[in-house]
């Protein structure tokens, strides 16, 4: 009997060891690749994504460093213009408005500002988002400051296939990326999957995935939401409505094309995230897909966002605030009965 090549090792694991062993792969094959943030050497980070990866890699490549976001991203930039792959760690994605000048200002435009010639191999990632009784300073999602920004890359994954994958092909990516990780999907044991291991494991940049197909409506979402528009799904097919889920990924860039295949053969549109309604990218996805597929519509696009009010503590009022199944329900219903 011929010999078969081997599969792909994959064992079932949650978000968070996706992540973790994303990055113990990338820094072993990759010498120049150097880890800085709060806490993320002896304590293996607040969650413990980078857990056990100082003790493996030393602490010259996994740096323990002081709480000044401007200052770690700014000490990863100059490590970038030096050689270095750099991942940076945002304790909660919340806290990176403390080192928005040095993202925007001088990470974001490195690369042009050098006319091409110096690369920033950058990843900036963090937990995102709410739904866990975080409060204000702990909720956030914060994406769309920096999808105005030319120059970064940003991707949000909601499986642990996607964890893994993106945060690979992000570490090998020329360009600063952020990356948001949805804590409330860390340890959910309800979305564990198998997860290839190694070169495998990588999903390509701004590339959508359609996670349920169907010919009503199409509904485009991408993080935590992605599970709520599942939910949302299935009671729309029991009213006689088979919804489209598109799971966008990476933000920017944006896989627009399969976003418009998909409302070529729905008509319809609904765009669900959990970042405020007011300049929210749910909005810049309605805006592009007005102006390109505008004869395709034949009803208003929705959008279901967060209220435009920090994310309260309290649970009743969080889930008031917040897109919920109920909401991106009657929504798509709204859409579809129009």
């Amino acid at each position: 009997m011929a010999a078969t090549a081997e599969a792909p090792q994959s064992t079932k694991k949650n978000y968070l060891t996706a992540l973790k062993e994303a990055l113990y792969e990338e820094m072993a094959a990759n010498s120049d690749m150097v880890c800085i943030g709060e806490d993320i050497g002896i304590l293996g980070g607040a969650f413990g994504v980078t857990d056990g990866l100082q003790e493996k890699y030393g602490r010259e490549r996994v740096i323990d460093a002081p709480i000044s976001e401007a200052a770690i991203v700014g000490v990863a930039c100059g490590m970038c213009v030096n050689g270095k792959t750099t991942m940076v760690e945002m304790q909660f994605i919340d806290f990176i408005s403390c080192g928005f000048d040095q993202i925007v200002n001088f990470t974001a435009t490195y690369h042009y500002r050098t006319a091409g010639e110096v690369a920033i191999p950058m990843v900036i990632r963090g937990p995102a988002g709410g739904y866990g009784g975080g409060a204000l300073y702990h909720s956030q999602m914060n994406e769309a400051w920096f999808a105005n920004s030319p120059g970064l890359k940003i991707v949000c994954p909601s499986t642990p296939r996607d964890a893994k994958g993106l945060l690979k092909s992000a570490l090998r990516d020329p360009n600063p990326i952020l990356f948001y990780e949805m804590k409330e999907l860390y340890r959910q044991r309800a979305i564990e999957e198998e997860v290839p291991e190694g070169d495998a494991a990588l999903v390509p940049l701004g590339k959508a995935a359609v996670r349920q197909e169907g010919e009503d409506v199409t509904i485009v979402t991408y993080g935590t939401n992605v599970y709520m528009c599942l939910e949302a799904a299935k009671t729309l097919e029991a009213e006689g409505f088979r919804a489209e889920v598109i799971d966008i990924r990476s933000l920017v860039p944006l896989d627009e094309e399969t976003i418009l295949e998909s409302l070529k053969k729905t008509n319809r549109l609904v765009v669900v995230n959990e970042a405020p309604r007011t300049c929210g990218f749910a909005g810049e996805i309605l805006a592009r897909l007005a102006q390109e597929a505008f004869e395709y519509l034949d009803a208003p696009p929705v959008r279901v966002t967060r209220l435009d009010t920090p994310v309260p503590w309290v649970k009743p009022l969080e889930t008031f605030v917040l897109p919920s199944v109920d909401k991106i329900t009657e929504a798509a219903l709204r859409v579809c009965r129009y």
